[in-house]
């Protein structure tokens, strides 16, 4: 038996400014630093290229 997954991006189900504002509050305290899972949470993407 096959399970099927499908992609699931919970910033597409947030309706009000507080569920918007509290979804951001919520990936800036589990960040732990990483700016690329807020950069994912504002829905932004980036790259960063390591230094030559």
């Amino acid at each position: 038996m096959t399970t099927k997954l499908f992609d699931y991006d919970v910033a597409e189900h947030l309706r009000t400014p507080e569920e918007m504002a509290a979804y951001l509050e919520a990936s800036i305290a589990e960040c732990d630093g990483d700016a690329s899972f807020v950069a994912k949470a504002l829905g932004l993407q980036f790259s960063v290229k390591p230094a030559a």
